[in-house]
């Protein structure tokens, strides 16, 4: 290890992490199958109004028969945002944004009154040193999809980011850059509004493009959301259920000691966990009300880890990537693989622009079914890139 991980790891407690590295940890377990309105619910606050997804008349007379959860779905039946095997390990003094996250799809579609099961192993981790909070840990956790049935559903590798929270204050990276709130004119609201017309239009009847009509530098119908709020936030989160009161409990794999399952990750004083006081109020595990994810509704304690005003959430944008794959792909269409790179955080008052191109097509693949290979932007009024994504979708060839 070079003299300055050495340094790195000294500012950073890692004696409760290493020890954790490629062990199998517990989590939460949701207690109900998914129903029609979980996955309504769910749409609505990724914007994404698929009718699919929502419209039972319209999805029963569908080729797909019915109503079917987006595939971004699956982080909303797991816990922690699907982060959780990445943050393993007490860490006194940190907090934690969402770095990114690779899904794998091998080919379930998740139903009303399906039920999934996690298997969760916290992967890997490495130390920098950056210009946010100095000292700051990568860990990676990897969480396994399959059904009540024991089918396959989906893979994810979450990357999460912990640091120390006073340093990241101390530093006000965000603070010092980030421009005043945006004002929309309506003029402006306008024009966003004729750009996410165009994109619902361009996909409402589920048609798939065909594999051998796709050309490399083919370009994806532009997407926007926004303009981002503290209403709209709180509409994200709460769709999670995850965030339901009872909703879920912990589990744990069978051979594992200390299995890490809800132990103290280090949160500084006001940002954690109350499971003793949960039991009579369930406010104290909200995350929202109190907890973790308060910072992302409430500039006041946005700024106290770093982040200066309200912000989303990784895992939301990372539900935006694949809504927006799986919409162009079509009924017939399927995203296999999608890796997404979280470059910042999108905040109050900006609005995100989604751009993605066909960069390579696989007639033959591991997968055994044709591929198209995309690259995909987004990124907010200024230009500035809040994620960036590759992509492999199935298309069909005929």
């Amino acid at each position: 290890m070079s003299q300055a991980a050495v340094d790195i790891e000294a500012q950073l407690d890692l004696t409760d992490v290493e020890p954790r590295v490629g062990q199998l940890v517990g989590g939460g377990q949701r207690r109900d199958p998914c129903s029609p309105n979980d996955i309504r619910r769910w749409v609505m606050a990724m914007d994404y109004p698929n009718p699919i997804h929502w419209d039972e008349d319209f999805a029963a007379n569908s080729k797909l028969g019915g109503i079917v959860a987006p595939q971004s779905f699956a982080a909303c039946m797991d816990i922690g945002h699907g982060v959780q095997p990445a943050c393993v390990g007490r860490i006194p003094g940190s907090h934690l944004i969402f770095g990114g996250e690779e899904w794998w799809f091998y080919g379930a579609r998740i139903r009303p009154g399906d039920l999934l099961f996690q298997t969760r192993r916290f992967h890997d981790i490495k130390l920098a040193d950056t210009k946010f909070a100095g000292p700051t840990l990568f860990s990676r956790g990897d969480t396994i999809h399959h059904n009540q049935h024991g089918g396959l559903v989906a893979k994810e590798r979450a990357t999460s980011i912990r640091y120390l929270a006073a340093e990241a204050e101390k530093r006000k990276m965000y603070a010092n850059q980030l421009p005043p709130k945006p004002r929309w004119t309506r003029e402006k609201l306008a024009e966003i509004d004729k750009i996410r017309h165009a994109w619902i239009l361009s996909g409402r009847g589920g048609a798939s493009p065909r594999f051998d009509e796709v050309q490399v530098g083919d370009k994806l119908p532009r997407r926007v959301i926004g303009p981002h709020t503290i209403t709209s936030f709180t509409t994200e989160y709460r769709a999670f259920s995850e965030n339901v009161w009872g909703g879920y409990k912990w589990v744990a794999p069978e051979g594992v000691n200390d299995p890490w399952i809800n132990q103290d990750a280090g949160w500084v004083e006001g940002f954690q966990i109350h499971d003793d006081l949960a039991a009579m109020d369930p406010r104290y595990r909200d995350g929202l009300y109190t907890g973790p994810s308060r910072g992302h509704v409430d500039d006041e304690y946005a700024d106290e880890i770093g982040m200066a005003r309200a912000y989303g959430y990784g895992a939301t944008m990372g539900a935006w990537v694949t809504d927006y794959l799986a919409y162009w792909a079509g009924w017939d269409g399927f995203v296999r693989h999608v890796k997404s790179q979280f470059r910042g955080p999108a905040f109050e008052g900006d609005v995100t622009f989604f751009d993605a191109e066909v960069a390579a097509k696989k007639p033959e693949s591991e997968w055994g079914v044709p591929l198209v290979a995309l690259q995909v932007k987004l990124a907010n009024q200024d230009g500035d890139v809040v994620v960036n994504a590759t992509a492999e979708v199935e298309l069909p060839l005929v």
